[in-house]
């Protein structure tokens, strides 16, 4: 795969991962930088478009951007609402950022909180190495009523100045046509390459993804891909339930979520998505 740094580099190519974790290790080693420097990755733009983001599928002539840690801020909020309006993803490799902020919301009035800062800590309690179920469960338990503080790290942006991208051996931005084959990378074994999902897998994981933000106030898009494939061949919510729990135990999903992924799963077979 060839990557650049978002923010602006020559190109580089990366080659012998099978995990999220060994590509950002390469894409951290061919740069010159630490891995944790790596915020995350889009397919395809150098922008912050929390729709292209590298998740669990990668296309075989998809061009990685890694965007890396930028400038530092703080910000104190009062939580006079119940809910934030924030939904939090993260990398894989424990960097736990925003990738949606709810129209209207709390954290949609302080504009210096921005799609795809980092959150770092909350309260002065560094979640640099937290999972993104873990910061959502976080800031969800804060007291209404309560001050918090937040430290954030926004990704460094310094091409912005300079559009138009398709100079300087960069790509242009325009989708690159992608063969049916990926490359699926999974948090537990090697990554595998694979056809692209069907129709109907798609609009599963889709369907999941929306149903964890629902739930758990994040956004998955290879966690949802990871409960889809454990349905496939299941027979009841029970059976998928149990596969959950072996695989995914440690996010504690509630029965009714389980229960409505089932459903999600079942209405994508059936074509009723």
């Amino acid at each position: 795969f060839h990557a650049q740094l978002a923010h602006g580099s020559a190109t580089g190519r990366v080659e012998g991962f099978a995990s999220a974790r060994q590509l950002y290790a390469q894409i951290a080693q061919v740069f010159g930088i630490p891995p944790a420097q790596i915020m995350f990755c889009t397919l395809n733009t150098h922008k912050v478009d929390m729709d292209k983001l590298l998740g669990a599928q990668i296309g075989l002539e998809d061009f990685i951007f890694a965007h890396v840690k930028g400038q530092r801020k703080e910000v104190e909020v009062v939580k006079n609402e119940d809910v934030l309006g924030l939904t939090i993803t993260d990398n894989g490799t424990g960097c736990a950022f925003i990738k949606r902020i709810k129209e209207g919301s709390l954290m949609d009035q302080i504009k210096t909180v921005c799609v795809g800062d980092h959150i770092e800590s909350i309260n002065g309690i560094n979640v640099s190495d937290c999972r993104h179920y873990k910061v959502a469960k976080m800031l969800k338990d804060l007291e209404k009523g309560q001050i918090f503080k937040l430290e954030l790290i926004e990704p460094m942006k310094a091409f912005e100045m300079l559009e138009p991208r398709s100079q300087g051996g960069s790509l242009p931005e325009a989708k690159i046509s992608r063969g049916r084959e990926t490359l699926r990378l999974r948090t537990k074994g090697p990554a595998t390459v694979e056809e692209m999902p069907s129709e109907a897998e798609e609009k599963a994981i889709k369907k999941v993804d929306e149903l964890l933000e629902m739930y758990m106030g994040i956004r998955d898009i290879e966690l949802a891909a990871t409960m889809v494939e454990a349905g496939r061949d299941k027979k009841n919510p029970d059976e998928f339930a149990m596969a959950l729990d072996e695989s995914l135990g440690d996010f504690a999903f509630p029965d009714e979520f389980v229960f409505d992924v089932w459903g999600a799963i079942g209405d994508a077979k059936q074509g009723r998505l």
